[in-house]
């Protein structure tokens, strides 16, 4: 499933490092919080590019509807939700990515998302033990830009649609007598840039 550190911890971990590299740069920083005073929303502004990170993602964000009588997965205390911008010396990333959870098999969601999943082109289907998401853009502009499965073994099913520089990804994982499943959404842009 959607590995915590990539939903959550990646983006911590950056803005971490990100602060402390550019405290001495101008910057402007804005945090707002939550009501249990948690960060809900962090906006970095710098000379050389900024950073926004808000945990109120929506499937909106993601460009797809939510599975029928699906639910936020809440079974932790990790945030099952973010929307992460990136931008500045010529390249740029946003990445939206839910968690979800479903009563129904995982074969109903799959086939459910496979439809949606078309209007943004040919949909690969994979099976994984993780979600996988390739976003190398090192020499953009030799090579193909297409996605590959990485694997072929693992309960999980991983639909993909699109282009290494633009992802809508749904990975599917057989939960219990139902499923979880993530909705991610990837764009990268700029030359010669490896995320």
């Amino acid at each position: 499933m959607l590995r915590n550190d990539f939903l959550i911890k990646f983006p911590v971990a950056l803005l971490a490092a990100l602060l402390a590299a550019l405290s001495l740069s101008g910057c402007s920083i804005n945090v707002q919080k939550e009501p249990n005073g948690n960060d809900k929303q962090v906006d970095i502004r710098t000379p050389f590019g900024g950073i926004h990170v808000n945990k109120d993602a929506n499937a909106t964000d993601v460009g797809l509807p939510v599975y029928p009588g699906a639910r936020l997965k809440q079974n932790s205390d990790d945030d099952k939700s973010a929307n992460v911008n990136l931008s500045g010396f010529g390249y740029g990333l946003k990445v939206v990515a839910l968690q979800y959870e479903s009563d129904d098999a995982p074969s109903k969601v799959v086939s459910f998302y496979q439809d949606q999943l078309k209007k943004y082109g040919s949909v690969l289907l994979c099976h994984t033990t993780h979600l996988d998401v390739n976003t190398d853009m090192k020499d953009a502009d030799k090579g193909s830009h297409e996605l590959t499965c990485q694997g072929s073994s693992g309960s999980n099913t991983e639909l993909k649609v699109g282009t290494r520089e633009n992802q809508h990804i749904v990975e599917v994982e057989p939960e219990g007598r139902g499923s979880s499943f993530a909705l991610v959404y990837l764009h990268t842009h700029g030359k010669d840039a490896e995320i």
